[in-house]
């Protein structure tokens, strides 16, 4: 009988729905929790889905053969501005794209047979998970851990919202591509900043984690220690002094300004009654307030006038600018311009003729070496370089930046004009965003009581559904009566905050809440006790920074609330960072319309991309089957539907069956690293596919047993069991086609045969599932391969009873030898000079020393 995976993957998945093989349960059994990043209902899988969700399914798949109770869910990140911009863009309802967008992916993720407990999916946008989600928001506003504030903020013009850092691209909304603005609005803000400490010291036992991506936390964390002090005013006492801080006191003598930010209170003061300034500061709020957009933009300032002595020489006068590379937000708002030992500062210097002077040079130097050394360039080194003090404290000659930074804070202290200060980079998350989409935050504004929180028992606060999106801006804001609400606490008239939370709240707590996910508190604390904390989690590299650094902090907010176990204060036990998906890009030329009213030029020809099905191989080109003409093709690239280099998952499994989708991005290379999709080795991994159903077909009547095909099968077992551990799936498939091979190449038959062919079943049933359970059937397995339990070697087996030796004559291979497995020194020896092959190569040579590195090599020296 042919195989057919159409009917063998539908039968074999209505199976394991009948027996209910992978609904979570919370029993005596050990627990594994595996998760993948879940989704954001865009409207189709791509291929990265298909290799993300089958990892996970591995993993999934093989603890559960191993007798743990698997907990495997899926869920859908399912607010954000996309929903809201097809609103805009097609009609219909956010609402109804995303759902509509939901049915669409999972039902084409259920074809790929992946273990889940659907039984537990849930979308961020449904009520039960907005509810749970605004309870939670109300306990951590109660634990002091929420806020409100104004803030300068990223604002689309366009879109009309706030946007995070990460959305902006090149000073651009990354949906509108629009010029995005500084605007100063009143946010909400989660208090992340009090446990930089503790995000940045756990760090270190992340053992699980790739190391980049614990590196990448740490950055971001940016914990720095440094010297705050003050400069004194000259002059004015309205603002008699400027703090500001600093990592490099020890560059302080190399002082050539003060900058400070436009919205540092001197500067708003002095804006007031000077029209420059005011400008000045106009135009810098038109910018964003990224770090790349303060880096790459044009370093711009404006002298105020003010000027303040140098701590060190009360007769040493600083000039006081205002500069466009300075945030309030960061620090102080106040900085020293240090332009021999910075770069933006050198700019600067440059641009508007401030002294350049250093404050060190290499070992040797003296100042005028030094100061020459800086003018055409800074001199940067790292801290830990030696480098000598041409102009520095007490005690700083020649030593390392580090020691002269201790010794300035040392020195700063002890005068009594500075303290040594730890700062870290990370700052507060603001959250408020001004959206439809998003879960509503709970509270309300009333004139008699201020802002107050929501009553829990009044709870979800839904959107409504009655709005349009024929205008940009938030449609809550002008909603005809949403807003209107009672005071929870007085029972007069307040009005809701029309305000939405960042999506980014949605996603980082939904791995507590699918341990109960149908529960009418955030979290049931047995079933939390239970399931957490995630074994293994595995998503993409782009998330590594923010997704995970505010789900940790949620995991601590989360305790302090009473929702999680004091043990999951880190959720994810083990992460993994999967590769991406590519594709050849494909091209063809083209010609522009005549009534094209978009051009000037007719019958010009561009290149127009196209998608894989319309294009062949053929005679060792790419032909456009349209056409017939010969495409152009680009080196693989990362998927995307704007270059047409995708494969449609649907296709795939139409085609060849999900098994063959699910081989291939198993095998083809290493999981961390890239994969590239091609046809060749789709059709390849479904021949081998079909031709292991084969040998499940002829096992032979008669029994006949073969020792090294069932000592095969337990070293396989055991290398297999290892790759799966060690997350090298495509050593595990190699495996696996070895195993095929050897089977095919067996006189084995009968029981024996079919034994083999159990274990194989097993082998690859984490990977392929479906074609597995059809060779453990027919092998005769009993009952359903998922239920079965995960195979051991025989120690025995995995001992080999020969060994094959390299020989090197005076360090060249000559050939090799095949000797039982534990022969002795002496008989080693005995058997390589006696050999015919050594004795050719030795052509009567005498032997001076013969080396032998048991069970590794031989080496002969003439």
């Amino acid at each position: 009988m042919p195989y057919d995976p159409a009917s063998s993957e539908k039968r074999w998945q209505d199976a394991w729905e009948q027996a209910g093989s992978f609904r979570a349960v919370r029993d005596e059994r050990p627990k594994y929790y595996v998760l993948e990043m879940f989704p954001y209902p865009s409207g189709r899988i791509h291929m990265g889905h298909v290799r993300n969700y089958t990892m996970g399914d591995v993993v999934a798949r093989y603890k559960r053969a191993q007798g743990f109770s698997v907990l495997h869910p899926m869920g859908w990140d399912a607010f954000g501005m996309p929903a809201e911009n097809a609103a805009m863009e097609q009609g219909g309802h956010p609402r109804d794209w995303t759902y509509g967008n939901i049915a669409t992916m999972r039902g084409q993720l259920k074809p790929l047979g992946l273990s889940i407990d659907w039984s537990r999916e849930f979308a961020t946008c449904d009520d039960d998970y907005v509810a749970q989600q605004q309870a939670l928001f109300l306990d951590m506003l109660g634990a002091g851990l929420i806020y409100r504030k104004a803030a300068v903020v990223n604002w689309d013009p366009v879109d009309m919202t706030v946007l995070a850092n990460e959305q902006v691209i090149d000073g651009k909304g990354w949906r509108s591509n629009a010029a995005v603005e500084r605007r100063e609005l009143t946010q909400w803000f989660f208090r992340i900043s009090d446990y930089a400490e503790e995000l940045l010291e756990a760090i270190d036992g992340l053992e699980g984690w790739p190391e980049k991506v614990r590196l990448m936390q740490a950055n971001w964390i940016g914990r720095s220690r440094g010297l705050q002090f003050r400069f004194d005013t000259v002059e004015r006492p309205d603002f008699p002094q400027i703090e500001v801080y600093t990592t490099r006191p020890d560059t302080l003598m190399g002082a050539s300004f003060v900058a400070i930010s436009p919205d540092h209170p001197l500067a708003k003061a002095l804006a007031a009654d000077n029209p420059a300034l005011a400008a000045f500061a106009e135009e810098f709020h038109k910018g964003g307030t990224t770090e790349e957009a303060i880096e790459t933009a044009e370093k711009r300032g404006l002298d105020t006038g003010v000027r303040v002595r140098h701590p060190l020489d009360p007769s040493w006068e600083l000039p006081v600018w205002v500069a466009n590379f300075v945030l309030m937000d960061y620090g102080t708002g106040a900085l020293f311009g240090s332009p021999a030992h910075d770069q933006r500062d050198h700019d600067f210097a440059v641009k508007y003729g401030l002294p350049i002077r250093a404050t060190f040079g290499q070992p040797g130097m003296d100042a005028a070496q030094a100061d020459a050394l800086v003018a055409a360039e800074p001199w940067v080194p790292p801290k830990t370089e030696a480098v000598t003090y041409v102009r520095g404290f007490a005690g700083a000659a020649d030593q390392t930046g580090e020691a002269a930074v201790d010794a300035a804070i040392a020195h700063a202290e002890a005068a009594g004009w500075g303290e040594g200060v730890t700062k870290f980079r990370l700052r507060d998350w603001g959250i408020s965003r001004q959206r439809y989409w998003g879960c509503p935050i709970p509270v309300v504004h009333c004139e008699t009581c201020g802002v107050v929180p929501e009553s829990k028992d009044k709870l979800p606060v839904l959107l409504p559904q009655d709005v349009s999106f024929d205008r940009p801006g938030n449609p809550l804001d002008r909603h005809p009566t949403w807003a209107r609400a009672t005071c929870p606490k007085c029972g007069g008239p307040a009005r809701r905050e029309t305000d939405t939370m960042d999506t980014f709240v949605d996603s980082s707590w939904y791995y507590a809440r699918f341990t109960a996910p149908h529960a009418t508190t955030p979290t049931v604390a047995e079933d939390a006790a239970y399931w957490m904390n995630v074994d293994q989690y595995i998503g993409g590299i782009e998330h590594a920074i923010l997704h995970l650094l505010y789900s940790r902090f949620f995991a601590r907010a989360m305790i302090k609330t009473g929702h999680l176990p004091e043990t999951a204060r880190e959720p994810f036990d083990a992460l993994f960072t999967q590769g991406m998906v590519t594709h050849e890009i494909y091209q063809v030329a083209t010609t522009v319309p005549d009534d094209d009213p978009n051009v000037q030029v007719r019958g010009r020809k561009f290149l127009s991309y196209v998608f894989p099905e319309e294009v062949e191989h053929r005679g060792g080109q790419v032909i456009h089957k349209q056409t017939g003409d010969t495409v152009r093709v680009t080196p693989s690239a990362k998927m995307s539907k704007s270059k047409k280099n995708v494969v449609d998952p649907a296709d795939i499994v139409a085609n060849f069956g999900a098994d063959t989708a699910r081989w291939f991005m198993l095998s083809d290379s290493p999981p961390e690293r890239d994969v590239e999709w091609t046809a060749s080795g789709a059709e390849a991994a479904a021949k081998f596919l079909a031709r292991v159903h084969r040998l499940a077909e002829d096992s032979g009547a008669e029994d006949r047993d073969d020792p090294q095909l069932t000592r095969a099968a337990h070293r396989a077992i055991d290398e297999v069991t290892r790759a799966i551990d060690g997350f090298a799936f495509n050593k595990a498939v190699a495996k696996v086609y070895e195993l095929a091979n050897t089977v095919a190449k067996s006189p084995a038959s009968g029981e024996p045969r079919r034994a083999v062919l159990r274990l194989m079943a097993q082998l690859m049933g984490p990977m392929v599932p479906h074609l597995a359970e059809d060779v453990w059937a027919r092998a005769g397995g009993e009952g359903l391969l998922v239920d079965a339990h995960w195979p051991k070697a025989d120690p025995a087996a995995l001992v080999a009873d020969s060994v094959i030796l390299p020989v090197q004559i005076n360090g060249k291979r000559r050939g090799e030898i095949t000797l039982p497995a534990g022969m002795d020194k002496e008989a080693v020896e005995a058997a390589v000079l006696a050999d015919e092959t050594v004795q050719r190569h030795l052509a009567g040579q005498a032997v001076k020393k013969l080396i032998v590195v048991p069970g590794r090599i031989v080496n002969v020296v003439v």
